[in-house]
């Protein structure tokens, strides 16, 4: 059974990291652990954000610091299917161009 604010990230796509559940203030910190650590292995350029089902501000926080870090190492990743409330507040915040 996976708790209401889970968080999980899955690597059965090639070339993805497919993001769902909850990305918050209570998994936000793990959720950015794994997505490095992932990335890192350089098999990935992409993260899908398709299966997010809740986001809020450290979720925004999240995924921009993880765009950030690959960026440093100059891995180029993109974004699928960031959720509409995620954009939003990225709009909100004046970071939207951030995600793309």
């Amino acid at each position: 059974m996976v708790a209401d604010d889970a968080f999980t990230l899955s690597r059965s796509t090639p070339a993805t990291l497919a993001v769902s559940g909850v990305l918050g203030f209570a998994t936000a910190a793990s959720a950015l652990l794994d997505l490095n650590e992932a990335l890192r292995a350089g098999d990935r350029s992409q993260i899908d954000l398709a299966g997010v089902r809740a986001s809020d501000s450290a979720g925004l926080a999240c995924v921009l610091a993880v765009l950030a870090e690959a960026r440093g190492r100059g891995q180029a990743v993109s974004l699928l299917h960031v959720p509409e409330g995620m954009r939003t507040l990225a709009q909100v915040s004046g970071v939207e161009v951030l995600l793309t």
